[in-house]
């Protein structure tokens, strides 16, 4: 398996390149700027993209989506409930002082349970919000992999100050959803140094 993780954009937002070698196929995770980036990385590993999928619709996360999916044709999949975000991009850009991104509607809905990723490595959707009405992770069970977006972060959890943030959610979402994982699960957020579900369970200073 491939799994690259890097930061891109003003925000430093953690985009994340999920690729079976062999297969020559991949997903990409929140490519919220640097698509020239994302591509080159892509290409130096023969890999053809197959999906796009955007953990919430917060601009530093979905801000490349549509370039991307521009550039390979690969669909995006985003959870309905953040669609009044996504619509809300030129205030998003007002707010940081940048330039409105292009955007596209998903091509599909990220609802809680479907079934993401590539064939031989699988992952489920988590709907779990808090830091936005339509905030998921994403759950690769066989890889012991999380990627959490910006609902848990290492030592921390997401903003809910922001516009569909709800800190009760976000609360519930993480202690029904994420925390009942096995400890050794690795965690990627949204932005930061990554973590395990053991160690935020008991070291997080809101989740003990």
């Amino acid at each position: 398996m491939i799994l690259e993780t890097f930061p891109v954009g003003l925000l430093s937002c953690n985009c994340t390149i999920l690729g079976d070698e062999e297969g020559g196929e991949a997903i990409v995770v929140d490519p919220g700027d640097d698509v020239p980036g994302i591509l080159a990385r892509l290409a130096r590993h023969h890999l053809t993209l197959k999906q796009i999928i955007i953990t919430h619709a917060h601009i530093d996360h979905v801000g490349g989506a549509a370039k991307l999916k521009a550039a390979t044709g690969a669909p995006i999949l985003l959870n309905q409930n953040d669609l009044p975000l996504l619509e809300m991009l030129s205030a998003q850009a007002a707010w940081l002082g940048v330039e409105m991104p292009e955007w596209v509607p998903p091509d599909q809905h990220a609802a809680d349970n479907l079934v993401i990723g590539l064939k031989k490595f699988p992952g489920i959707v988590l709907h779990t919000p808090g830091h936005t009405e339509g905030s998921i992770s994403l759950h690769f069970a066989p890889e012991k992999l999380l990627i959490a977006g910006d609902t848990l972060f290492a030592g921390t959890i997401g903003r809910t100050d922001l516009p569909g943030g709800n800190m009760k959610k976000i609360l519930t979402s993480i202690h029904d959803r994420l925390l009942p994982l096995p400890d050794e699960t690795r965690v990627i957020p949204g932005h930061g140094n990554k973590t395990t579900i053991g160690h935020e369970r008991k070291s997080n200073p809101f989740l003990v």
